[in-house]
């Protein structure tokens, strides 16, 4: 497990620039190497190019970065950089009716990442985020944060469990302890509302394996409808996990996710959720043939 902070290492929000606010949660090393990039502040984390890019098109007013450091207390730490410019109206709309007023996309995941290990989930320990306001809300922010040990469960768990095919008891303990991070995760009263498997980072050790969450800036607390917010995460991980480990393993984790229900509430977390993984593979599907349509149309 990645070591956290200690004692009063965690600072509290404070102002960075004009127009602009930097709170910082990590240890002093790391936000001393931060300072050393500029990452500091909303202007020198916007004017950063020491990273590799990993801006895709589809991001839009967001981008992306990898860089590396090296702490003065002799840790090397991969970072990631997110900025987001303003976003476009209805999506302000969207986040204002579900986080509150005054609340930019970076400080929304900042603090989804303090929520989340509250609540005693193994994610992201040390970050960092700024924001600029203005009369029409956030015009800029971002959020760096520390890479969690290990490789996403999309590129993993295939090997993993071809590894661990003859061992019974592996398969099962990975499955409960996934099992547990989701369980851990709702009954906190949250949802992920991305939990791919590209989302869930499997780190192997000699004594054994830990999983971490990550990707939190859409997690949210429903106030209605928590079944159906649930299912749609239950059916993104089975979706996105191999067939190798639903076929054999799917049953075992919904047994464990829900451990005092019966077979009958059992059952219908099981078909809620096939249910939602069949739309999902036909949304996916149509939308695969119109981009397809649309190179041959070129």
């Amino acid at each position: 497990m990645t070591e956290r902070p200690k004692g009063d290492a965690r600072k509290p929000a404070e102002p960075a620039e004009p127009g602009g606010q930097v709170r910082f949660w990590c240890g002093e090393s790391l936000r001393r190497a931060l300072s050393d990039l500029d990452l500091d502040s909303v202007e020198g984390a916007f004017a950063c190019r020491d990273g590799i890019d990993m801006t895709v098109p589809r991001l839009g007013h967001r981008t992306r970065m990898r860089l590396g450091v090296r702490c003065d207390d002799g840790r090397e730490r991969t970072l990631f950089l997110k900025r987001y410019r303003r976003e476009p109206f209805w999506w302000r709309v969207r986040r204002r009716l579900t986080y509150g007023r005054r609340r930019s996309p970076a400080g929304v995941e900042m603090d989804n990442i303090r929520a989340a290990v509250a609540a005693g989930l193994p994610t992201i320990i040390e970050a960092i985020c700024g924001e600029q306001f203005d009369r029409w809300g956030a015009s800029r922010s971002f959020i760096v944060v520390v890479a969690v040990p290990g490789e996403a469960l999309e590129q993993s768990a295939e090997g993993f469990i071809a590894r661990h095919v003859d061992d019974p008891d592996m398969l099962e303990l990975f499955t409960a302890r996934l099992a547990e991070l989701v369980r851990r995760l709702h009954g906190a009263g949250y949802v992920h509302r991305d939990l791919y498997s590209s989302h869930v980072f499997l780190d192997e050790t000699e004594d054994g394996f830990a999983l971490h969450l990550i990707d939190l800036a859409r997690m949210f607390a429903p106030r209605r409808r928590q079944f159906r917010w649930r299912v749609k995460d239950l059916a993104a991980l089975k979706y996105s996990m191999p067939a190798s480990w639903v076929g054999p393993c799917w049953q075992t984790f919904l047994r464990a996710y829900t451990p005092e229900a019966d077979e009958r509430v059992i059952g219908r977390w099981a078909k809620a959720v096939d249910d939602k993984v069949a739309y999902m593979s036909w949304r996916i599907g149509r939308r695969k043939r119109r981009l397809s349509r649309r190179g041959e149309a070129r």
